[in-house]
């Protein structure tokens, strides 16, 4: 059997403000402190636990993508546009102010204010055997 993935770490200039940059988007609840982390839980067990990085150290940036029902994206992108925030329609950011169509579902790819690719997809891109 496969491991699951438990939780990852996500380095941030504020933790608390990059996690709540997400939650908001997602319409989830606030943070929870936990040790030097601001915890955010998804729906499948997994938890994202944001950590303030080293004063003066850049923050290397991760791609983190979301699997959402086709309402949660409709509400996702409306907060995105609501915000004015600029998304791409793929990873590279050759496609600005569109979202994608791949796998017949709808993706949309933004930036969180430390750098990290966040990706919001309707169907996943893993294929069954």
């Amino acid at each position: 059997m496969p491991a699951r993935l438990d939780h990852t770490i996500v380095h941030s200039r504020d933790r608390f403000a990059a996690a709540r940059f997400l939650t908001e988007l997602l319409d989830a609840p606030e943070p929870k402190p936990f040790g030097p982390f601001a915890s955010v839980p998804l729906a499948n067990g997994v938890t994202l636990d944001y950590l303030d990085g080293q004063p003066g150290s850049p923050i290397v940036s991760q791609h983190l993508a979301f699997l959402v029902t086709d309402e949660e994206f409709d509400e996702i992108f409306d907060r995105i546009k609501e915000r004015e925030l600029s998304y791409w329609a793929d990873p590279a950011h050759a496609e600005p102010q569109r979202i994608n169509h791949n796998f017949g579902g709808r993706g949309v790819y933004i930036d969180d204010p430390d750098g990290h690719s966040l990706e919001f997809i309707t169907h996943t891109y893993v294929q069954s055997p």
